[in-house]
Formats: structure tokens, C-alpha cells, sequence
């Protein structure tokens, strides 16, 4: 028993590490700059953060399979400008239709990376970069190369993102949502708990008899909805579609979800570390430039912290398997 008390004190210590990390970091960048803690800061930072928090649930849920999914900005440039151009073209088409088109889309771009990934067995990184330049292209190809720019859009679709649902952002709030959502789901349900079960060990999953090409599947299909979620959302904030959207952006997604103690190994992770992940990349996005750090600085400082996660997960991973390992020969 004291074995296991041991892995469940570092696992805590983890998640007790970042709200320290987070509390320090806000104080001394606060002393920095007296409008870090401003109410109209904090609101713009889980504004600014909320795209990032749902693609890193279902980021969570891929890394738990073990597996990744690096076509996600791609699908979320593609989505965003098949939406612009809709809207476009007719001004007078609700935003919750066009939220149906764009996730559907993604939902459909996800089926297509997950079957070649359950399927067929190919690598997930390799499945989900050819998507991504298939996407990237299909993305010009739908647009001829240029842009969908603010006086094309209506001005009900572009007054989405800063309106508010209940005092609270719209899209802080669609994201509050997804999080209770997945938190549910990935902690009460058969098959949340299969999610964890096929990333710890495969192998045992399908001698157990777990359906896992089927919760693979449904997995690479839910981010990919994730994905085309965002990149409507995207669009709404910006009030731009263009072929270079998110350019790089799931990899501050992969680096949120490892700041949140996600293993990329897959098996390990939670959705309060996840959280926490996601306002500290946040934090560190939003203060930085307001104490002057040059953006080269910004990408080196996120940089070390990230590895800093990576390395701190890889010996809490490594000291919990030797306590299993123990418990097993005492």
C-alpha cells in the first residue's frame, strides 16, 4: 500500500507543481506589468485560450491511445475557409448551421486519418502529416489562393466571438462546456475508461477482447470534430480565412497537453493536469509580451519549459512504473 500511496504523492505533487508554477509566474509578471491581473486582461487571455483548451481535449484523448494527430491546424485551415466562403456567399445563414458544417467536416477529416490508423495500421504520425498537406492543399485549391477578409463576413458571424452567453464569453463558454463534457466522458464511461486501458497496454486491450480499432476510430473522429469546431471559431475571432491558419498551431496543442503531464506514450493523463496545462501555455502566451520579452525569447522561454514537462513526466512515469514493479516482486 505505501508503494501506491507513493505513485498517487507524485502524481499530486505534479499537478500541485503547476498551480505553483502558474501562481509565481502571475505574481512576477504582475510586478512587471500592474495590467496582467486586470479583469480585461484575464477576460482576453481565456479568450485567446479557449481555441487552444478544446483541440487540447481531443489532443488528450489521441495521446492517450498513443497516438498523435499533427493534421489538426491543416483541418482547421480547410474548415475555416469552406465557412468564410459559405458565409460569403449567403450573409444570412445562422451561426449554429455553420458551426454544424465545420465540425462535421472536421468530424469527417478525422474519420479518414482514423480509419488509416485502425484500419489499415499505419502510423499515426505518418497518416495524419500526409492529411495535413492534403488539407493545406485542398485549402488553396477551395479558395483559389485568396483570402476571405473581414467586409465579406456579416456582422452577426464576426460579433460571435466577443458576445457572451450568461455574462461569460461565447467562446470561453462553448470550451467550459466541452471540458465538462469530456470530463464526464472520459471518467464515467465504458468508453473513456477502454481510452485509457488501449494506451497503457494494446496488446492486453485486444486479448482482453476491447474494440480497439472501433474506440481508435471514434477517437481520431472526435478530434477531427474538435478541429473543425476550432476552425470556425478561428475564423470568428480573426475575422479572417486564409491558407496559412494555424500554421504550426498543433504544436502548441501536443505542448499543452505535455505541460498538463499527458504522456505522449500514452495510458496517463488527466483532465484537471490538461486544464492546467492549457492556462499555463495561456499565461506564457499572454505575458510575455506584455513584459517586453522578444518573440524569439517567447519561443525559447516556452521552449525549456515545455522539455522541463517532458522531462519531469518521463521520471515521474519511470518512478511509478519501479513502484508498480516492486509491489509486484514484494
Amino acid at each position: 500500500m505505501e508503494k501506491g500511496k507513493n505513485i498517487s504523492f507524485a502524481e499530486r505533487f505534479r499537478e500541485l507543481g503547476l498551480i505553483i508554477f502558474i501562481v509565481v509566474i502571475s505574481a512576477l509578471v504582475q510586478v512587471r506589468n500592474k495590467e496582467f491581473l486586470t479583469v480585461l486582461n484575464i477576460n482576453n487571455l481565456l479568450a485567446n485560450t479557449a481555441i487552444l483548451s478544446m483541440l487540447s481535449v481531443g489532443m488528450m484523448m489521441v495521446l492517450l491511445t498513443g497516438g498523435i494527430d499533427l493534421s489538426i491546424g491543416a483541418s482547421m485551415a480547410f474548415t475555416g475557409m469552406v465557412t468564410a466562403l459559405t458565409v460569403r456567399s449567403n450573409h444570412n445563414i445562422p451561426v449554429a448551421l455553420l458551426i454544424l458544417e465545420s465540425t462535421v467536416i472536421g468530424a469527417c477529416i478525422g474519420t479518414v486519418i482514423g480509419v488509416l490508423v485502425s484500419r489499415f495500421s499505419i502510423l499515426p504520425i505518418i497518416a495524419s502529416l500526409g492529411l495535413m498537406n492534403i488539407m493545406r492543399g485542398l485549402t488553396y485549391v477551395v479558395s483559389k489562393g485568396a483570402w476571405v477578409s473581414a467586409y465579406q463576413m456579416p456582422a452577426h458571424f464576426k460579433s460571435f466571438a466577443t458576445g457572451t452567453l450568461f455574462g461569460v464569453n461565447n467562446l470561453v463558454f462553448i470550451a467550459v462546456i466541452i471540458y465538462i463534457l469530456f470530463y464526464f466522458f472520459i471518467n464515467f464511461t465504458k468508453t473513456g475508461r477502454r481510452i485509457y486501458a488501449i494506451g497503457s497496454s494494446p496488446e492486453d486491450a485486444k486479448i482482453v477482447g476491447l474494440p480497439v480499432k472501433r474506440v481508435v476510430l471514434l477517437v481520431y473522429i472526435l478530434m477531427g470534430a474538435l478541429a473543425g469546431l476550432a476552425g470556425i471559431l478561428w475564423v470568428v475571432k480573426f475575422a479572417s480565412a486564409q491558407g496559412d491558419t494555424a500554421v504550426g498551431y498543433e504544436m502548441n496543442v501536443i505542448a499543452s497537453c505535455v505541460l498538463g503531464g499527458v504522456s505522449v506514450s500514452g495510458g496517463r493523463g488527466k483532465v484537471f493536469g490538461l486544464l492546467l496545462g492549457v492556462i499555463l501555455f495561456g499565461i506564457l502566451a499572454n505575458a510575455l509580451p506584455l513584459i517586453n520579452v522578444s518573440s524569439f525569447w517567447q519561443q525559447a522561454i516556452q521552449g525549456f519549459v515545455i522539455l522541463f514537462a517532458i522531462i519531469t513526466n518521463i521520471i515521474i512515469k519511470r518512478n511509478n512504473d519501479r513502484a508498480v514493479l516492486n509491489r509486484r516482486v514484494i
